[in-house]
């Protein structure tokens, strides 16, 4: 039995430069710190993992031919999403209320760096569990990456029918190429973190990653 490694790793690959919630999650991550951007891309990963796993497991045929736990999957997801978006909305309102009433106590012009969060000034071992937990739900409450080792996966196995150990194969490989694509992400969304200071430029941010979140949350609802 093999392979069709060429045509897997361009499928993979575009998979990966198209923007979806686990580009969201490790670009947003890493603007606050390049350690809570790789957590985030590990805790990505590891989602994979779960996937593939439950895939040679044959849990991931169940749920697809489910539509009552496919579909709790996709809602599950959706609710994290909005619940991430609209955590960054209100963070970014309630710095905006701080540095206003620093203004008019101050009576100072709006200058220095923007206000730090919890994630940027917490201990690393905080900064490093949110990362990684945030990649990790939002990618194992997304049930396409289970239905891509379904129903893409196998279409790379010649001879005799996709197995296990073929499934697992391509599956690592994924996971690996996720690993060094989403590094080089983080580090150059790491640069970013010098305009981001500006207090302005951090709180459109925040609003503009809050509300994609809120919107690709409800559009996974929307189409469940």
């Amino acid at each position: 039995m093999s392979v069709d490694l060429v045509g897997f790793l361009g499928v993979v690959l575009v998979a990966y430069v198209v923007p979806g919630p686990d580009f969201l999650v490790v670009l947003r991550s890493a603007t606050e710190h390049p350690a809570k951007g790789r957590a985030a891309a590990l805790g990505a990963q590891s989602g994979l993992c779960v996937h593939m796993l439950a895939a040679v497991a044959g849990l991931s045929l169940i749920a697809a031919r489910s539509p009552v736990v496919y579909d709790a999957i996709k809602l599950l997801g959706a609710a994290y999403l909005v619940h991430l978006g609209v955590r960054a909305v209100r963070a970014a309102r309630r710095a905006a209320r701080e540095r206003r009433g620093g203004r008019e106590t101050t009576g100072g012009p709006e200058g220095g760096t923007a206000p730090r969060t919890s994630a940027q000034d917490g201990p690393a071992h905080g900064r490093w569990r949110s990362g990684f937990t945030q990649g990790f739900l939002t990618n194992v409450l997304n049930p396409k990456a289970a239905l891509f080792f379904l129903s893409v996966l196998p279409q790379f196995v010649d001879g005799g029918g996709p197995t296990a150990r073929s499934i697992f194969f391509l599956g690592i490989l994924d996971v690996l190429i996720g690993v060094a694509y989403w590094f080089v992400l983080v580090a150059v969304a790491a640069r970013l973190r010098a305009l981001l200071e500006r207090p302005k430029v951090r709180h459109r941010w925040e609003l503009t990653t809050g509300w994609l979140f809120i919107a690709l949350g409800v559009g996974v609802a929307a189409a469940a």
